[in-house]
């Protein structure tokens, strides 16, 4: 039993651990650095399980001002073709542009063709929830920590594509292996700040598209480290829990299905210019599941939403990670839920280790004092790693590149079904 908030803290991990070199020349692993950076989990008592955590986050509250500039990216994808919008955390302004999110404007051409730079800061790239942007406040909180009362760090959120006030150019929207844009920011980045660490970031549905491109990426992940946090990693198990309780299709897959039917809404004109949906049947859509079949099949060819959420789940992407991967997950997680969760996978992979809480909901972990916890062992082990860790001197072992996962037959944790042709 959880004692008046707190939550227990467990570690899954590989029986060998990756090896990493401290700067100082001593030993560790990616376990220890884990554990050390990982605080107690002390939640408000009042919110006593997932679904009080998760639903509080109605309660609207400010959140950290986080201030940001915004640049918009032609796709290079010979695909995923458009535009999409990247908003980079900077010091405060005054500039308001009501077309967008609070304490965000656009970067004039000037400002953006200064932003190169041969610094050493470390960048991180984060990837919000379904249907959200860079103003999520548990986003906020999280990156706070980093660009605030004199972090270092340099944060860029991307976001996913008709989100956050920025436009729909091309006949796609965004969907749970849509890796494209998180590819192109982070090859931009190599290539903008060549001496930048960079790091990934990514929240619920954002934290399946991160682990799938870590996954994809494999060895050659420019990235030094990625955390996925509220990742819901097997999306046919965690929409099947979502329809087989009261709470789960009532209130989170019908306000999750709302929202996305409200952001086709909101780009009416472009859909109707780029897609060949149907705007009559989505207008009759109410839960999350029933906008994936009028929406994602629609415009990916999946026969169903459930071959979608297979393809698309990130669960095997976990056995290609070959960077330091940290994933965080509350097991009371109403919408990522326990049973989506890949436990022996990370037990198969050094370079991953899962931390779970037994309290703290999606994306909540709601503290007494009103705070959230997830910053705090985000920001931890993000510092760590660039602070402490020879990053350049990660250890290659037997399970580097090239090495299969031996069953029946041998194993490619990144085959999908679905063949996107990239340029």
């Amino acid at each position: 039993m959880d004692w008046f908030g707190r939550a227990k803290i467990a570690f899954t991990h590989s029986p060998s651990p990756l090896s990493l070199r401290r700067n100082d020349g001593t030993e560790t692993d990616l376990l220890k650095v884990c554990e050390v950076t990982t605080p107690p989990c002390q939640l408000n008592p009042l919110l006593f399980n997932g679904h009080l955590q998760t639903m509080w986050t109605a309660v609207k509250q400010h959140g950290p001002p986080i201030y940001y500039r915004r640049r918009i990216f032609d796709a290079d994808h010979t695909t995923y073709t458009g535009t999409f919008a990247a908003d980079f955390a900077v010091d405060p302004h005054q500039d308001v542009d009501e077309s967008l999110p609070p304490r965000t404007a656009f970067f004039s051409e000037e400002q953006f063709a200064k932003i190169g730079s041969d610094d050493s800061r470390p960048m991180l790239i984060v990837l919000h929830g379904l249907s959200g942007g860079s103003y999520e406040i548990y986003l906020r909180h999280a990156i706070a920590p980093l660009v605030m009362d004199g972090g270092d760090w340099e944060v860029c959120v991307v976001n996913a594509r008709g989100c956050a006030n920025s436009k729909v150019t091309s006949g796609v929207l965004f969907n749970a292996r849509a890796t494209w844009d998180v590819r192109q920011i982070v090859n931009w980045a190599r290539r903008t700040f060549p001496n930048r660490p960079l790091f990934g970031l990514g929240f619920s549905l954002g934290a399946n598209i991160l682990t799938n491109y870590v996954g994809e990426e494999g060895v050659n992940c420019p990235l030094k480290g990625a955390i996925a946090v509220g990742n819901p990693f097997d999306l046919e198990v965690s929409n099947k829990a979502l329809q087989g309780s009261l709470l789960g299709k009532q209130v989170y897959s019908r306000v999750m299905g709302t929202n996305m039917k409200k952001l086709i809404n909101l780009h009416k004109d472009a859909v109707l210019e780029h897609t060949n949906l149907n705007l009559d049947q989505i207008q009759k859509v109410t839960f999350l599941h029933e906008f994936d079949r009028e929406v994602q099949t629609v415009t990916w060819g999946y026969p169903t939403e459930n071959a979608y959420y297979r393809d698309a789940s990130s669960s095997d992407s976990v056995l290609a990670i070959r960077i330091p991967f940290l994933a965080i997950s509350a097991l009371d997680d109403p919408i990522a839920v326990f049973d989506a969760i890949p436990f022996e996978e990370f037990k198969q992979n050094p370079y991953t280790v899962l931390l779970t809480t037994s309290l703290g909901g999606h994306l909540s972990w709601f503290e007494t004092s009103g705070g959230r916890w997830h910053p705090k062992p985000i920001c931890n082990f993000l510092k760590h790693m660039a602070t402490e860790i020879n990053l350049d001197a990660v250890t290659r072992s037997a399970y580097e590149a090239g090495r299969k996962y031996q069953f029946v037959t041998d194993f490619d944790p990144m085959r999908r079904k679905l063949q996107v042709i990239s340029n």
